[in-house]
């Protein structure tokens, strides 16, 4: 039991719960709805976040061990040397999936795993750091568009929106164990504010993809339901109630950290923001039209919540 909890907390399972939206939501972006490619996508998208993970700690051992002596690695219950062949063998499979949904898919999953380990190996303390995993949940939400349709390029403009997102979240992160600062929660909140603006007003809800053609279930929603798609007041009402989700799941502990930026609130405010990507991804689904898959993905918030009680998020 105690060594599967180390695991759990190195690898930051209830953070799992964010994953599935990037492929969901960049499969609907596109017009088209979430097939078994985009399950291989899902698949892909879990491994190489976890291998991130472990990859994290194996890098920054040596800091944890002065910050943090309670995370696996400096107390020992798991080797660093464990940590690394795990971050090694789920790049692979992340890769492994990835090239079964096709060369497109492999195409971004092979920069994703690139830009994963270069954030954890270096340039996650330089001022790039940010941009880095900025660009990698990007990726990840490309992934899902390229292997569902082959055009990830569809998929760019709510590729950027939840980019934006895990910039402003990662800015807040770099101070979570030293606080004294009110100005990376502040710039959050504001660009919390717009995304949540953006989302609520559904620019390009429905709109086909890249290519110019609406895909297979756009208009009538993702997995076959048009009463929560499109430009209905069904969908224009799950837009604005997964965009307020998002608004007060992040804005919340963002304004408590530009109050206070105390290490703890801090911690809180990242964990806070890490949270409300799962309402984020939902509201670009229905942004694009795609109601079901929003309410699926909009269903794992209440699972990592629950998780999250057990094992921290951050």
């Amino acid at each position: 039991m105690s060594r599967r909890r180390a695991w759990a907390e190195l690898l930051r399972l209830p953070a799992l719960f964010t994953v599935p939206g990037d492929a969901l939501s960049g499969a609907v972006a596109t017009g088209a709805r979430p097939g078994p490619r985009t399950l291989l996508a899902i698949g892909s998208s879990l491994c190489l976040y976890e291998a991130g993970m472990a990859l994290n700690d194996w890098a920054d051992r040596a800091e944890d061990a002065a910050e943090r002596p309670h995370r696996p690695l400096p107390s020992g219950r798991i080797r660093p040397s464990s940590a690394l062949a795990a971050a090694c063998a789920l790049t692979a499979a992340g890769l492994g999936l990835a090239a079964g949904a096709g060369r497109p898919a492999l195409a971004v999953a092979a920069p994703l795993a690139a830009t994963v380990w270069a954030y954890d190996l270096g340039l996650k303390h330089t001022p790039a750091g940010p941009v880095a995993m900025a660009a990698a949940r990007g990726l990840d939400h490309l992934l899902g568009a390229a292997a569902t349709t082959g055009r990830p390029r569809a998929a760019l403009s709510s590729a950027a929106l939840l980019g934006t997102h895990t910039l402003a979240v990662t800015a807040v992160s770099r101070r979570e164990t030293r606080g004294g600062t009110s100005l990376p929660p502040l710039a959050a909140l504001g660009a919390t504010a717009v995304l949540a603006r953006l989302l609520a007003r559904g620019e390009g809800a429905g709109a086909p993809g890249a290519s110019g053609r609406a895909g297979p279930s756009v208009r009538t929603g993702a997995l076959g339901n048009g009463s929560v798609g499109g430009g209905s007041a069904p969908g224009q009402a799950l837009r604005t109630g997964l965009a307020a989700a998002y608004a007060v799941t992040a804005g919340r502990p963002y304004t408590h950290a530009a109050l206070n930026p105390s290490p703890p609130l801090t911690q809180r405010a990242v964990g806070g923001g890490i949270r409300a990507t799962i309402p984020l991804q939902a509201a670009l689904a229905a942004r694009a039209g795609a109601g079901l898959t929003a309410l699926a993905i909009a269903a794992l918030a209440p699972l990592g919540r629950r998780y999250a009680k057990k094992v921290s998020i951050t």
